[in-house]
């Protein structure tokens, strides 16, 4: 079946099959999170994005193969309810954006800066930087040699908008700088976003309403 990215909390996951790589996302929780299992084709080896709550599920959603690590796309405790259990039963590594680490109680093995490559087998993912939302966010990228980018943003991109930025003025400025200027001018229309909540979108659905955001001010 076609992949739609349009999942529920309680339901199944959907998967998106590319050539190199298996995106397999499912909602878990009261604030309808998204946790995002990556499979590399070639090797196995496995990535999950944001083991946000709801452990039985996301373990489950792991099968028997395990992960090699887990990525926490920010320091937001929605995003992390999940990370010990999972972390315990897998023994897989932490990874997380250098300046949200310290508040993550799970302790993280790998601190990502911007630019760095996390990899899950075969597979290369770029981590973008991306301030406002929280100090340290991190989105990662998969250039897909085979089509069109891939991009896991966590809470700092949405279908309508970026983040929360809790109606800070430098905070929305900053996050909306770091998403136009490391996501929408290197990467084009085609990218399919896979946000932390609700709906995957594109870079070509949202970049027509940039200015929009900008005036709004959120």
């Amino acid at each position: 079946m076609t992949y739609s990215g349009a999942v529920r909390v309680g339901g199944p996951a959907d998967v998106h099959e590319l050539t190199d790589l298996m995106i397999s996302k499912v909602a878990v929780g009261q604030m309808n999170n998204n946790a995002y299992l990556l499979r590399c084709r070639a090797t196995g080896e496995q990535l999950l994005i944001d083991a946000a709550t709801e452990a039985a599920t996301l373990l489950r959603l792991i099968g028997a193969d395990g992960i090699a690590s887990v990525v926490t796309t920010h320091r937001h405790g929605d995003h992390w309810q999940a990370l010990d259990e999972v972390v315990a039963a897998t023994g897989a590594r932490t990874l997380a954006g250098r300046y949200d680490a310290e508040g993550i109680p799970v302790p993280t093995d790998v601190l990502v800066d911007d630019g760095d490559t996390v990899r899950v087998g075969e597979i290369a993912l770029t981590a973008r930087h991306l301030t406002g939302h929280t100090p340290g966010s991190i989105a990662l990228v998969y250039d897909d040699p085979h089509g069109a980018p891939h991009l896991f943003t966590g809470d700092c991109l949405f279908p309508g908008g970026v983040g929360n930025t809790r109606q800070d003025p430098a905070a929305f400025a900053s996050l909306l700088h770091d998403v136009e200027t490391k996501l929408f001018a290197p990467l084009p229309d085609e990218t399919w976003v896979y946000p932390g909540h609700g709906h995957d979108t594109t870079l070509g659905a949202e970049r027509p309403h940039l200015a929009e955001w900008r005036a709004r001010g959120w």
